[in-house]
């Protein structure tokens, strides 16, 4: 996902990090996929005055701008009609925000841009929150503020039993397949200055199952996959088995301008409540099921 700090594979701490250091990809209980930045137009400069809303602030009155890159499935992408709750986009990020600007009685909207400038939006003031697959690191800490975490996404390594592959370091010049779209498959596919095995080592599958079978059938050497879905895969699979270490574990959080104290602690609440009735983990399980 723009700039990956990826945990088992650098030692960081998961998923993008191209100016800022990133997020997922990639990934939470499961796929954390790390979208890559480009170089789209930053959102509009608003040059109203932020409204008061409540206790805090917001860019515009009775609304929760959320600046993102719509390019890191299946925390956000564009959505087909109108998205999720009219949006235009859809995705755990997306599904998390509406539910926490419902909580604080606003509008939520959606603003597309490119990953490093979705980061910039916040701490410049064009947008009230950003949701990314953003990860938390100490250079992002001294310019933007982070709620809680909401998600965490570990990556592991499905290999058969009699495989010569027994660590991540063995990984280096096999044909390793994964979903298309995940974390694992953005990872894995990056280049080896940023801690990948290029394109050519990674055969993208259209869904877990399909790389599994590609294993199965010696057509792929390993499979890197979201541990939950992983765990069942191995299950159904006699022969197969999960490496020891994990690929990558990365943590996602919502970040906001620094000193934004009010709003951050608002969403927070929000946040908390979300996650104590099981909304964050209903809305995480909708996008990364357990099978398939």
């Amino acid at each position: 996902m723009k700039n990956f700090k990826k945990l088992a594979l650098m030692g960081l701490t998961a998923v993008m990090s191209l100016s800022l250091l990133t997020a997922c990809g990639g990934g939470t209980t499961g796929n954390a996929e790390t979208p890559v930045g480009n170089s789209e137009t930053p959102a509009a400069e608003n040059s109203e005055t932020p409204a008061a809303t409540g206790e805090f602030t917001t860019v515009e009155e009775g609304k929760l701008i959320m600046s993102t890159n719509a390019q890191f499935p299946p925390y956000e992408m564009v959505g087909d009609g109108e998205g999720y709750e009219g949006t235009g986009y859809e995705g755990i990020d997306v599904e998390i925000a509406y539910a926490i600007a419902q909580k604080l009685g606003l509008e939520l909207v959606v603003d597309n841009m490119g990953f490093d400038a979705s980061l910039q939006a916040v701490q410049t003031g064009k947008s009230d929150i950003v949701m990314a697959g953003v990860t938390v690191t100490d250079d992002r800490l001294e310019v933007m503020d982070f709620s809680d975490t909401y998600a965490n996404g570990i990556q592991v390594v499905i290999v058969p039993e009699d495989s010569e592959i027994t660590t991540i370091e063995d990984l280096d010049g096999k044909l390793i397949g994964c979903q298309m779209g995940t974390t694992g498959y953005i990872y894995c596919s990056d280049t080896p200055e940023n801690g990948g095995y290029g394109e050519d080592a990674v055969i993208p599958y259209d869904d877990g199952a399909a790389a599994i079978q590609a294993l199965l059938n010696g057509q792929v050497d390993c499979v890197v996959i979201d541990n939950a879905p992983a765990q069942e895969y191995v299950k159904a699979n006699p022969g197969l088995k999960i490496l020891d270490t994990e690929f990558a574990n990365e943590n996602y959080a919502i970040g906001f301008a620094k000193g934004n104290t009010a709003l951050k602690d608002a969403v927070n609440n929000a946040l908390s409540e979300l996650i104590e009735d099981g909304t964050v983990q209903s809305i995480i399980d909708k996008y990364i099921p357990a099978e398939g």
